[in-house]
C-alpha cells in the first residue's frame, strides 16, 4: 500500500510538471509572436525574474537548462514570459554544469579526461567540477541530448552557444591526443617542444571548436524543423584581438562560413579592454582604445556575410575593482560600441543579479563594500534605455576612412605560455604595432579579416591595408590571390614584417606539394611579380603599389617615438592623414566623443557647442557646452534635432516607457525600471506644464524654459509608475 500511494504521488507530480511545462510552451508561444518584430535589446542571466533586476531589455536570456534548488528549468522562462520578456536561451560549450556526464551519470562511463589539461597534467577548471572541456564526438552527443533538445522541446527558437575555448596552454590530456591522431593522421606531439608543434596544437584546438558548434547548430536547426520551428543559432565570443592576448583558441571568423550561425555577441568589456599594451615605449591599460578595436574586429568579422550582431558592454566586471573604475571604464567601452554605427543589438549587461545586488569596494583605497551606488544606477539605466532606441547610421566617425589593418585566427596560433625558441610578440604587440599608431591620432582604423577575403564586402572603402605575418599565417592559399587581385585594381599595401619568426617555417600549404617557399609572404609576393624575398622599398602592380617595410611592427610600439617609419608609409599611400585627438559621431539625435591621451598632435580638450542633454550625468542637465578633456568621452542628446518640439516626448529615461498616450494639451505614460533604484527623464514639452501627476510617493520636476524640457525624478518600480502632464 505504501509502495502504490508513493507511485501515485510520483505520478501526481509528474504529471503536474507536464501541465507546467505545457503552460510555459503556450506562454512562450505567445510571447515570441508578440516579440518577434522586436529583438534589440538582450542580456543574460541565469536568475528568475525579480523586482530588483527587471530592465526592461527586450529579450531575457536565460542561461543553463539544468534546475536549481528553488527554480526549475521551465519556472526559470516562464517568470520572464510572465512580465512580458522574449525568452532565448543562452549557455557555455566549452564549460558548464555538465557533471553528469565527466561522472558517468549520463552513459555509465566516467569523462574527467575530456577536460582540458596542461604540461603538467592539471585540469584547467572553470569551476568546481567544471572542466574546460575537449569536445569530443562523444561529448557533443550528450551536449545534444540534454542541453539542447530540452530548449527546443520548451519552445524556445533562439540559442546561444558562448564561449567556444580552448587554451593555449592545454593540449595534453588523452583525448586531445586522440583527436590529434584522427586530424593529422600521425601520432600527437607535445607542443612545448617547437613552434610548429605549438602551431599545429592551436590549429586544431580552433579545427575541434568548429565543428562542436557546426554539430550543435545543425542539430538545433533540424531538430526545431521536425517541431515546426526556425530555431536560430547565435555565438557569444571574445574578440580574436582579446582571444590571442589571452591566449585561448577559438574559431572567430571563421564561423562567418558556418551555414548554421545566424550570428554573434561581440562578448566587449572593461575585463578585455583593459589588458594592457604598448604604445610609444610603454605599456600600460588603454580601455578605450583597446575596445574601439575589439568592437571593430567583431564588427568586420560579420559585416561580409550580413550576419546579426549584438555589441555587449557590462557595467562592472568579473574582476573586483571599487564604483568609479567600474564607471570610468564603462564610459569607455560604451562610446567605442556606438562609434560603430551599423550596429544597432545590444546585449545591454550580462548578469543584471550581480551588478543590482552584488557588494564592491566604494573606492579604490577602502575595503569597506556596497551595492551599486543610486547616482551610478541612474546613469547606467539611462544609458541602456538610450539602447533601445539607437537608430543605424550612414554617418562616419570623424576622421580619415579606408585604412585596414590585417587580421587572421591564425594570431591565436602562435600564442603559448611558454616562450617559443625564435618567436616574441608581448602583448601582441605586432598587431597593435600597427593600429595604435594611427588610433593615437584620431585615425578611425577598420580591420578586414584574412578569413572574409573572398567576400566582395570586405573590400569596401578599403584604400590602405597593413598587414604582417610576424604574429599570424594565412591558412588558405586563396586570400593571396584575393589580396594581388585588390593591389592589381588599385589598392595599396603596406606590409610589414622581418619574417624570420620560428613559425615561418611551420607545415602548411606555402611548403608543402608544388609550393616551396620559407614563408607565405614569398608567395604574396611573387604573385604581384615582385621578388620573393623582396626588400624593403615600394613596388608597383598593376594599378596599385606594395611597400615593404623589413620591420616587425612590434618596433614601432615598443619603443618610443619608434613609429615613424609606418606613418610615413601610410601617408604615402593614403596622401595626407587628418591627424587629430578626437573621435566624433552624430548618430540620429545621439553625439558621441572621445578624447584620446599620449597624443602627438594635441592635448587640447574637444569643446561641442549646441544644446544637448548630458547622458553621462545622472541629473541628465541640459548644457549648451561640454568640453571633453583627452582621456574622456561624451554621451549626448542634440535636443535641436528633434523633428517636431511640438510633440511631447522623452528624451531620454532611467526607465522604459509602455502605454504613450498624447492628448492636445496632455501627455502620459507608464515607466518601469528595476526596484531599489532612481528614474531621472527629460521630458520635451510643447509648453510648460501647468499639473504633473505622478504615482509615486515623492517626485521632484524642474522645468528648463530655454529648451522646453521637463526633468523629472521618482522612485523607480518595476510595476509601472503612471505620469501624467498637462499644459
Amino acid at each position: 500500500m505504501k509502495e502504490q500511494a508513493q507511485g501515485k504521488e510520483n505520478s501526481l507530480k509528474r504529471n503536474q510538471q507536464m501541465k507546467k511545462i505545457l503552460s510555459t510552451c503556450l506562454l512562450l508561444c505567445v510571447a515570441l509572436s508578440l516579440s518577434a518584430q522586436r529583438e534589440k535589446t538582450t542580456f543574460q542571466t541565469s536568475g528568475q525574474w525579480k523586482p530588483a533586476t527587471d530592465i526592461r531589455a527586450d529579450v531575457a536570456m536565460v542561461y543553463g537548462v539544468n534546475d536549481n534548488r528553488r527554480y526549475q528549468f521551465a519556472d526559470r522562462v516562464r517568470s520572464w514570459i510572465d512580465h512580458g520578456y522574449a525568452v532565448h536561451f543562452m549557455t557555455g560549450i566549452a564549460w558548464g554544469q555538465y557533471q553528469d556526464y565527466f561522472t558517468g551519470r549520463w552513459d555509465g562511463k566516467m569523462h574527467l579526461d575530456a577536460g582540458q589539461k596542461t604540461m603538467r597534467g592539471d585540469t584547467i577548471w572553470h569551476g568546481r567540477m567544471v572542466p574546460y572541456i575537449v569536445p569530443t564526438e562523444n561529448y557533443l552527443s550528450y551536449f545534444k541530448e540534454k542541453h539542447i533538445k530540452p530548449v527546443i522541446d520548451l519552445g524556445i527558437d533562439a540559442i546561444f552557444l558562448e564561449e567556444p575555448e580552448f587554451w593555449a596552454r592545454a593540449g595534453y590530456s588523452e583525448a586531445f591526443k586522440r583527436e590529434w591522431q584522427d586530424y593529422y593522421g600521425f601520432p600527437w606531439r607535445p607542443q612545448h617542444e617547437s613552434a610548429e608543434n605549438t602551431y599545429l596544437s592551436n590549429k586544431l584546438k580552433y579545427h575541434l571548436y568548429y565543428r562542436a558548434l557546426d554539430e550543435s547548430f545543425a542539430y538545433a536547426k533540424q531538430y526545431g524543423r521536425e517541431k515546426g520551428m526556425d530555431v536560430r543559432c547565435y555565438v557569444p565570443t571574445h574578440s580574436l584581438l582579446n582571444y590571442a592576448q589571452w591566449q585561448i583558441v577559438s574559431p572567430e571568423a571563421s564561423l562567418a562560413s558556418m551555414e548554421s550561425c545566424d550570428g554573434y555577441i561581440a562578448q566587449v568589456w572593461t575585463g578585455t579592454a583593459r589588458e594592457p599594451n604598448y604604445f610609444n615605449g610603454q605599456i600600460r591599460e588603454r580601455v578605450f582604445e583597446t575596445s574601439y578595436l575589439e568592437y571593430g574586429c567583431m564588427e568586420s568579422m560579420a559585416r561580409p556575410t550580413k550576419r546579426k550582431m549584438f555589441f555587449l558592454t557590462d557595467p562592472i566586471e568579473d574582476r573586483a575593482k571599487d564604483w568609479e573604475d567600474y564607471k570610468r571604464n564603462y564610459q569607455a567601452t560604451f562610446t567605442a560600441q556606438l562609434l560603430y554605427p551599423q550596429i544597432a543589438d545590444y546585449e545591454v549587461m550580462p548578469w543584471p543579479d550581480r551588478i543590482y545586488e552584488g557588494l564592491y569596494k566604494v573606492s579604490s583605497d577602502s575595503e569597506e563594500r556596497a551595492h551599486i551606488p543610486r547616482f551610478y544606477s541612474t546613469q547606467m539605466q539611462v544609458m541602456v534605455n538610450s539602447l533601445g532606441t539607437m537608430p543605424l547610421s550612414d554617418n562616419r566617425v570623424s576622421g580619415s576612412h579606408g585604412i585596414n589593418v590585417l587580421m587572421a585566427n591564425s594570431l591565436m596560433f602562435q600564442r603559448s605560455p611558454r616562450p617559443v625558441e625564435g618567436y616574441d610578440d608581448p602583448q601582441l604587440s605586432n598587431f597593435y604595432g600597427l593600429a595604435l599608431p594611427l588610433v593615437k591620432r584620431g585615425v578611425p582604423v577598420s580591420i578586414t579579416h584574412l578569413e572574409n577575403m573572398a567576400y566582395e564586402d570586405t573590400w569596401k572603402g578599403v584604400k590602405v591595408l597593413l598587414m604582417s605575418y610576424s604574429n599570424m599565417k594565412p591558412l588558405e592559399e586563396k586570400s593571396h590571390e584575393d589580396i594581388a587581385k585588390w593591389v592589381k585594381k588599385g589598392g595599396r599595401l603596406v606590409y610589414v614584417g622581418r619574417d624570420n619568426d620560428a613559425f615561418q617555417g611551420v607545415l602548411e600549404w606555402w611548403n608543402q606539394g608544388e609550393n616551396h617557399y620559407w614563408a607565405p609572404s614569398e608567395h604574396l609576393f611573387s604573385l604581384m611579380g615582385m621578388p620573393a624575398d623582396a626588400a624593403e622599398g615600394v613596388y608597383r602592380y598593376g594599378m596599385g603599389t606594395v611597400e615593404v617595410i623589413r620591420q616587425d611592427p612590434k618596433e614601432f610600439v615598443m619603443k618610443a617615438l619608434g613609429d615613424g617609419p609606418l606613418l610615413a608609409a601610410v601617408e604615402r599611400a593614403y596622401g595626407p592623414l587628418q591627424l587629430k585627438n578626437s573621435f566624433y559621431l552624430e548618430r540620429g539625435p545621439y553625439v558621441l566623443a572621445s578624447v584620446v591621451d599620449e597624443n602627438m598632435v594635441s592635448d587640447q580638450p574637444l569643446i561641442l557647442k549646441g544644446r544637448f542633454i548630458d547622458l553621462f550625468d545622472p541629473k541628465l542637465p541640459v548644457v549648451s557646452q561640454k568640453t571633453v578633456k583627452p582621456g574622456e568621452q561624451a554621451f549626448l542628446y542634440d535636443v535641436n534635432t528633434v523633428a517636431d518640439r511640438r510633440v511631447a516626448q522623452v528624451l531620454a529615461s532611467a526607465s522604459r516607457q509602455y502605454d504613450e498616450q498624447r492628448g492636445r494639451r496632455s501627455y502620459s505614460f507608464t515607466s518601469k525600471s528595476p526596484a531599489n533604484t532612481d528614474n531621472i527623464m527629460a521630458i520635451l514639452l510643447p509648453r510648460k506644464p501647468k499639473r504633473i501627476e505622478v504615482g509615486a510617493a515623492r517626485y521632484e520636476s524642474l522645468w528648463d524654459k530655454q529648451s522646453k524640457v521637463l526633468h523629472l525624478a521618482f522612485e523607480n518600480s518595476p510595476e509601472g509608475v503612471h505620469v501624467e502632464i498637462a499644459w
